[in-house]
């Protein structure tokens, strides 16, 4: 029998600097701490259209070498946006932090990738419709990313259907 996860749920990182780290994810996903445990040096945040408790837990540990990249341990966490053009404004975002490290197109996603101040590397992705997967339903080519390309041809197309809306329901 396996375990019947249905997706992942949240993250949890070492960081050097607890406060640093907090102001960094603030200033680019606009997360709000949620909670925090000052006996371990701990913040846990949410992103604003999330439906979990915590999308993002932070635990302080002080300043220790970096892991070197390519070691043994976790790549990468990938953040996924609702539409194109919400793409288009992380790399904006991600660019004015110094985070942007990179970007590719995967077929049926469409990635930025970057740092934070730990260098913990996360990408910020947008996946198109499941019915224009078509080839890439099986394959992750890494490909040169046509953002403005992208954006034209996918205006207005949202893809992240189980997100939180951005405005309340308005009552009868």
């Amino acid at each position: 029998m396996t375990v019947a996860a249905v997706r992942l749920n949240h993250a949890v990182l070492f960081v050097a600097d607890l406060e640093r780290s907090l102001a960094f994810y603030r200033e680019a996903f606009g997360m709000e701490v949620v909670a925090r445990e000052p006996r371990a040096d701990a913040a846990f945040l949410r992103l604003p259209r999330s439906g979990n408790h915590h999308d993002l837990g932070l635990f302080g540990v002080g300043a220790q070498p970096p892991r070197p990249r390519g070691s043994v341990g976790l790549y990468h966490l990938a953040w996924q946006v609702d539409t194109v053009e919400e793409l288009a404004g992380a790399r904006t975002t991600l660019a004015r932090l110094g985070a942007l490290t990179g970007e590719s197109s995967h077929g049926a996603t469409k990635s930025l990738y970057a740092a934070d101040p730990d260098g913990n590397e996360f990408e910020v992705m947008w996946m198109l419709p499941r019915a224009e997967w078509g080839a890439y339903e099986n394959a992750a080519p890494i490909e040169r990313l046509d953002l403005a390309g992208e954006v034209e041809r996918w205006r207005g197309v949202r893809t992240a259907a189980e997100l939180v809306p951005l405005e309340p329901p308005v009552a009868p």
